[in-house]
């Protein structure tokens, strides 16, 4: 007898429908084969099924078996597919009467026939409610996740036995009813506060123009003059995530299996600091079977990369193209998959080997060599792509001993949410939403268009002077523009080109 059950696959961030075709054959040597590009993981789910239906009151068919995973070209991994082959097998060797011709099985079986947490719940459950599937069977643990999708009716399964009384309908399973509401709030910022921070007045106003528009930072400056505690002062001034962005992050989480326990949805924008010893691929996500890096974990959020020239120079090169297309592309021999990396990085440094260059309070060490070599472990197009260069100086004694407390981040975010509300009504309808990530065509639109005559004169001196790249033309115009937002102008002043030079790096590393 021939069963047919449908379940899913994760490509990149997307899901694909997989249907398992399982066959009961009488007239054959008892065998059970699984066909279908399967990996090791989905090879070894025929002893996990057999051994889960003997433990859940089924007789592990003593035919041969054959389950095919179609598409057959679309190569098949991890253990989702338990639950789907359970099914398909009671339902062809006659032991289930059932028909779940519109419904999707999601789940890994363990021995005792338990239904397990698995990766990427969301993007599969929302493939299944676009192609009018209308129920999905998930464990306990991931229906909260998967309830995420409106549409579709999520049935949580703890156990083999009780999917099957449901099915048979013996003790139909109650669907799960609450849904985490995207629009909640988010979680609480708990971390460093800007009032907390002594002096830097001028790097917490370039944090506060970068966190506005959505734009790259470098903090330069010796060891101990709170660059660390700045970066990580970051997320207290973002603005709150959209209901649309929490699930892009959320879906990113979910297939790398990093959702944390308890909470479905991603509310807070992320904040990731890799040490200078990851790989590549650990930062932008690969391997033989490829996952989300770190590039991909920090989208929407802040990527802080701490000690910069300390990681590897390959390593730094690969953010080139995730900088500039704010999506990550891994081509492997089985296909292409592309992450999101829409990220605001943040990237600290000393400005030579001891850490003192340029220091009035302390000599530096370092030989000139010595500095050229430690300051040429970034290359130029990579500097190119940041368009905030802050120097952070060491702080005097009189102002870390002020016991007034500075401003707070809370305040910082309120005028930080008002330029990005901005932002949202000049790109509403377009693919583009800070104005970080506008394109020449934007540039030449927003910013270009809407300087004043001070502003053009100041602009063409500058460019002379310093010798802008195009890309350093267009970042200063649109680092110009989110200064403007900040202060509720619908020009850019000569005072708003001003400070966005200020922030561009003087003389080449």
């Amino acid at each position: 007898m021939l069963a047919r059950v449908l379940s899913c696959a994760v490509v990149g961030l997307e899901g694909e429908l997989v249907e398992v075709e399982v066959d009961v054959s009488h007239s054959h040597l008892p065998s059970f084969t699984i066909v279908g590009l399967p990996d090791t993981a989905v090879q070894e789910a025929k002893e996990r099924v057999r051994t889960a239906v003997r433990h859940s009151g089924g007789q592990d068919p003593i035919r041969r078996v054959v389950v095919n995973l179609a598409p057959a070209d679309l190569r098949k991994e991890g253990p989702i597919y338990d639950l789907a082959i359970a099914v398909a097998l009671l339902i062809a060797s006659g032991q289930l009467t059932a028909d779940p011709a519109s419904a999707v099985f999601l789940g890994e079986l363990s021995l005792d026939g338990s239904v397990r947490h698995t990766h990427g719940i969301l993007p599969m459950v929302a493939l299944a409610r676009d192609r009018g599937i209308q129920t999905a069977y998930v464990s306990v643990e991931d229906a909260a996740e998967a309830a995420l999708v409106d549409g579709i009716t999520i049935i949580p399964v703890s156990s083999l036995r009780q999917l099957v009384a449901h099915l048979s309908g013996q003790a139909p399973i109650a669907p799960y009813a609450a849904r985490a509401s995207v629009e909640d709030g988010e979680e609480r910022w708990e971390g460093t506060d800007f009032r907390d921070i002594k002096g830097q007045e001028h790097v917490k106003r370039a944090l506060e123009v970068a966190a506005a528009g959505n734009h790259n930072v470098l903090l330069s400056g010796p060891p101990g003059a709170g660059k660390t505690l700045l970066a990580r002062a970051m997320p207290g001034i973002l603005p709150r995530m959209t209901p649309a962005e929490s699930l892009e992050v959320t879906k990113v989480y979910s297939v790398a299996g990093r959702l944390p326990s308890g909470s479905p949805l991603v509310r807070r924008r992320p904040f990731r600091a890799p040490h200078h010893t990851i790989s590549h691929a650990g930062l932008v996500g690969g391997g033989s079977q490829p996952r989300p890096g770190e590039v991909s974990l920090a989208h929407r959020g802040v990527l802080f990369l701490d000690e910069l020239p300390e990681f590897g120079q390959t390593v730094l090169e690969v953010l080139r193209q995730p900088l500039e297309d704010r999506i990550v592309t891994i081509a492997r021999a089985r296909g292409t998959v592309v992450y999101p990396a829409n990220f605001m990085l943040v990237a600290a440094m000393n400005p030579c080997p001891c850490g003192h260059a340029g220091d009035p309070a302390r000599a530096c060490t370092c030989s000139a060599t010595a500095i050229a070599r430690y300051q040429r472990r970034i290359s130029g197009p990579l500097l190119d792509r940041i368009d905030i260069h802050v120097e952070v100086p060491r702080v005097e004694y009189d102002k870390l001993a002020d016991l007034r407390p500075g401003e707070q981040s809370a305040a910082v975010r309120a005028r930080v949410e008002a330029a990005r509300a901005v932002q949202a009504r000049r790109f509403a309808g377009t693919a583009c939403t800070t104005n970080g990530e506008m394109s020449t065509t934007e540039v030449r639109a927003h910013c270009q268009a809407a300087l004043e005559e001070g502003a053009r004169s100041l602009l063409r001196t500058a460019a002379a002077q310093l010798a802008l790249s195009a890309r350093a033309f267009h970042r200063v115009l649109k680092v110009a523009r989110t200064i403007a937002d900040l202060a509720g102008s619908e020009t850019i002043a000569a005072a708003h080109l001003a400070e966005a030079l200020q922030y561009r790096r003087r003389t080449p590393l």
